[in-house]
């Protein structure tokens, strides 16, 4: 499914939105790869929002964003 983001979407808060879980932002990051480096997003861009079957909290791991 296709989503235009609002200014200030963040990834956390996307997951929240369509699966319900915040930390289960790795599946959009990763249909969205172009787009990976930013914590938040501009509004008016069309990203794609995948459809997850497994709903279980991944690992918590940091984000691609945070440098250890």
């Amino acid at each position: 499914m296709k989503y235009i983001t609002q200014e200030g979407d963040r990834w956390d808060s996307l997951a929240y939105k369509f699966y319900g879980d915040p930390y289960l932002y790795e599946p959009l990051l990763l249909e969205n790869p172009s787009l990976m480096k930013l914590t938040v997003l501009p509004g008016g861009l069309e990203i794609e929002i995948p459809e997850i079957l497994d709903t279980t909290t991944p690992e918590v791991i940091s984000p691609p964003w945070q440098t250890d």
